[in-house]
């Protein structure tokens, strides 16, 4: 989403448990082992719900492919990650193939230089094609989808809901009356988790729907520095809509010492009703718990418009360096196929649709995957803004936070947002910045 912090899904990875990586398989290395056997390295970040189906994916492609070994290596999440990546390609030492954000941290990568061109490469046959404009630079895509796609929006608890005979809001005015009557009944209408400042960034990042469907050139325009948040007065809804839990006694009173982890079991036990955060987390809780919790699309002003941001899944990528491209394609193509997201569900529960062809969620899949294929069905979604624009400031969340505690006013946060955005943009090299 940004570079060069992580971008929010990079944080969220790295806010889950992490666990180290047993190889999974007994020989290391790469190239011809000497047995007849090609071997591949595969290099992802070390969370437990990445490394988990990481190793369901290779003993399936192993499987299908008893020729080729895929030895997997771990590296940090967050920035330490971002700058391990970089290194390693530019000093030629990557993986074979490694997983990791599509979207704007992609043009750091400096792509055409670094990775293996895919543009109409076989290993992309059952990659969705509406995935491609987040690997896609200069007109050349690089990279299949791993895993799935995630919403940016409101995780809800469903028994909450029902109990109070509440209705998903279409509309923002849906969702302040949900919210008073939740008031009502002793519970927290919303959750703040600013102990991880990384989680106040949904209100202005997941309503980017709302704001393509006011202005779909609205990311071109920002791209090139003609719309700005503090003076379009859609796109400074986002902030406005953070201010407001806070000032009408929604927010919960610890959302400063509140960790993510924390937040997410609050939600799940019915202590707080309704959470701005992507649906990845759902992943980290118990099957018993994750059935508890919907997804909805933070609301605009326009219920026939309502709709949903979602976030794409990771990029998988070949390194130019890599001295196995063919077998490093025959993995790609692998993970991007259906075999593949059924090896992937069957390690972690989907959190979202898999944009690969044919690929269905299984019947046990969260409620929260199911209200996004839902969204994606029926059209009624958008690419969040880091994967149709590479602008995105460092400062967001600290913005986010102050917003959000009452310290900044919303108009005040955004137009100090415009001034981070805009160093951002000259450093790299924007026109009309």
């Amino acid at each position: 989403m940004k570079h060069p912090r992580p971008s929010l899904a990079i944080a969220v990875v790295a806010a889950s448990s992490l666990v180290p990586l047993a190889a999974c398989s007994s020989s290391s290395g790469s190239g011809d082992s000497g047995s007849g056997k090609t071997e591949i390295t595969l290099l992802t970040d070390n969370a437990e719900s990445t490394v988990k189906p990481a190793k369901a994916v290779i003993a399936a492609f192993e499987k299908a492919n008893p020729t080729i070994t895929v030895n997997a290596e771990t590296r940090p999440g967050g920035a330490e990650g971002d700058n391990l990546v970089k290194t390693k390609l530019s000093t030629g030492d990557m993986a074979d193939v490694f997983w990791y954000n599509s979207g704007s941290l992609l043009q750091a990568l400096s792509p055409e230089k670094t990775l293996v061109d895919l543009t109409n490469d076989p290993a992309l046959k059952d990659t969705d094609p509406s995935f491609l404009p987040a690997v896609t630079q200069k007109g050349k895509v690089y990279g299949a989808p791993w895993g799935t796609a995630m919403g940016g929006g409101i995780l809800y608890n469903k028994d909450v809901y029902s109990q109070l005979g509440l209705s998903v809001p279409k509309t923002w005015a849906e969702f302040e009356s949900n919210s008073e009557k939740i008031k009502g009944a002793g519970i927290t209408p919303v959750l703040g988790t600013l102990k991880d400042t990384f989680t106040s960034q949904l209100y202005v990042l997941g309503d980017f729907h709302n704001v393509a469907s006011s202005n779909p050139e609205w990311a071109d325009e920002y791209t090139a520095n003609k719309v700005k948040y503090a003076t379009d007065p859609v796109a400074l809804k986002g902030f406005e809509k953070a201010a407001e839990p806070k000032q009408k006694g929604w927010l919960n009173d610890s959302a400063g010492s509140t960790t993510f982890a924390q937040g997410i079991k609050l939600l799940a036990k019915g202590k707080a009703a309704q959470y701005p955060m992507l649906t990845f987390p759902i992943s980290t809780l118990p099957a018993e718990d994750a059935a508890k919790i919907g997804f909805f699309g933070i609301p605009g002003d326009d219920a026939s418009k309502a709709g949903a941001t979602i976030w794409e899944p990771g990029g998988q990528y070949i390194p130019k360096a890599s001295k196995n491209i063919e077998a490093a394609k025959k993995f790609v193509a692998f993970v991007a196929s259906v075999a593949g997201t059924e090896a992937f569900s069957s390690a972690v529960p989907p959190t979202g649709p898999y944009l690969v062809k044919g690929s269905k969620l299984p019947d046990n899949a969260p409620p929260v995957a199911k209200d996004m294929q839902a969204y994606i069905d029926s059209k009624t979604s958008t690419p969040a803004l880091e994967f149709i624009s590479p602008v995105k400031g460092p400062s967001l969340e600290q913005i986010m936070v102050a917003i959000m505690t009452g310290q900044t006013p919303p108009q005040e946060g955004a137009a100090q947002y415009d001034a981070d955005v805009t160093k951002q943009a000259k450093q790299l090299g924007l026109p009309g910045w």
